[in-house]
């Protein structure tokens, strides 16, 4: 079926006062008929690549699924109504246990805009399409390839390296990060023998403020390459942050044991949980998931304490090591409940993070072609980049210099201001 729409024109040969002109919407329709083609194509082609998956009874595991509800996208030329397909995913990460999601390249479920070309070519990079496809890829989300050619996409990737290699070297020493997310995401960059992996941390400047505060390609996020970034940051200034948020399993913890002792680590809840699911059926899952809920999103340290209990007595007989999980990190899981009540909310996870790699990282399809890991770095750097304007600062920005000053939170309450030395 044809998705071209021929545009209702006026009456007469003169549009009224106000309204916008003719070609203006002769333009829009064109730019929506485009978008819509471009979307269908993308959704045909992530449906065919896993066509041979299916359920026990020989159903497909990824299936078309309508459409999500219209959204405007503003454009150059004004706004567009764009209707994006929607796609059933049954598969289950084996990571996460989670099913696994439909994102679109061309249209984030964030896009309220037509995205520029430093936001478009990162994320067609990490995508994994090979240098020669990037014109034809960019003509679908600018509307047109004018002035783009492979060799004209090769210099500014080259910049982008540039700038990627002075923000690893820029000084830190005049900025004080007091909260810590770190995380490895594993990307697939069109290399024959391994995935790139990203040692990300994003920080809380004292102001509240977010901020990327490193990036590096490190080795299946061992310890090594860990000390190895944090050495390197605390050899430009960094000081020790109060609280470091990630994932129980990152070797980022007996580097930051090394490193800054004086930090205290706080395990992100939605990787435990994950683990936790992990060691239990799937018919356990939601009884499960509300007792794990009762914990970290509890009213104060004192009611999760009792919900880890609760949970402890329900699961404790049938499943001892998804209880161990829980168990054995306690005190890192429940360390947010020291600071700030507005705070919680950032620091039960490592959002930030997932958030901004969420359309790229459970990739599963390489494209085989040139690459390089100095590229993909350079493309993930100006992805963050991008998002990070979109960033907004954590709740109650004035508690966390509290925070740096030593100041003591009790049921997420000031209580008392403790001067101490700086670290």
């Amino acid at each position: 079926m044809s998705l071209t729409v021929v545009p209702e024109l006026p009456a007469d040969d003169h549009a009224p006062a106000g309204s916008a002109s003719l070609i203006d919407q002769i333009l829009r329709e064109g730019a929506r008929n485009m978008l819509a083609a471009a979307l269908q194509a993308e959704v045909d082609a992530y449906i065919a690549a896993f066509a041979d998956e299916r359920d026990a009874a020989g159903r497909r595991l990824v299936v078309r699924n309508g459409y999500h509800a219209p959204r405007e996208l503003l454009t150059g030329i004004g706004g567009i109504e764009v209707k994006a397909p929607r796609v059933n995913d049954k598969r289950i990460d084996e990571e996460t246990g989670e099913r696994k999601r439909f994102s679109s390249a061309i249209l984030p479920a964030w896009a309220r805009k037509t995205p520029q070309l430093s936001e478009v070519l990162p994320l067609l990079y990490l995508h994994g399409l090979s240098t020669g496809d990037f014109v034809p890829a960019l003509g679908q989300f600018l509307g047109s390839t004018a002035g783009l050619s492979a060799s004209v996409i090769t210099k500014l990737t080259e910049q982008w390296k540039g700038e990627q290699r002075a923000f690893a070297e820029r000084d830190l020493s005049a900025v004080d990060y007091v909260y810590l997310w770190v995380d490895g995401i594993h990307v697939n960059i069109r290399l024959e023998e391994h995935k790139l992996c990203l040692l990300v941390m994003i920080g809380v400047r004292a102001d509240g403020r977010k901020e990327l505060v490193a990036l590096s390609d490190g080795y299946r996020e061992s310890t090594e390459s860990w000390a190895d970034l944090l050495r390197d940051a605390k050899r430009r200034g960094m000081r020790a942050p109060v609280l470091a948020v990630g994932d129980g399993a990152l070797g980022f913890w007996s580097a930051l044991a090394e490193v800054f002792p004086q930090t205290r680590g706080q395990r992100c809840w939605f990787h435990k949980i994950a683990n936790v699911l992990g060691a239990m059926p799937k018919s356990a899952h939601p009884a499960a998931k509300k007792h794990l809920a009762e914990i970290w999103n509890a009213e104060d340290r004192d009611h999760a304490e009792r919900a880890v209990k609760d949970f402890q007595a329900a699961y404790g007989a049938k499943y001892p090591k998804a209880v161990a999980k829980v168990i054995d990190d306690l005190d890192e899981l429940l360390a947010f409940y020291d600071y700030p009540a507005e705070h919680w909310v950032h620091l039960r996870t490592t959002n930030p993070i997932e958030s901004t790699f969420a359309t790229v990282r459970h990739r599963t399809k390489v494209t085989k072609g040139p690459g390089s890991r100095a590229a993909g770095l350079a493309m993930a750097f100006k992805l963050i980049e991008s998002a990070q304007k979109r960033w907004r600062a954590v709740n109650a920005p004035h508690l966390v210099a509290l925070v740096r000053a030593g100041a003591r939170f009790v049921k997420g309450r000031l209580v008392e201001r403790e001067h101490v030395a700086a670290a």
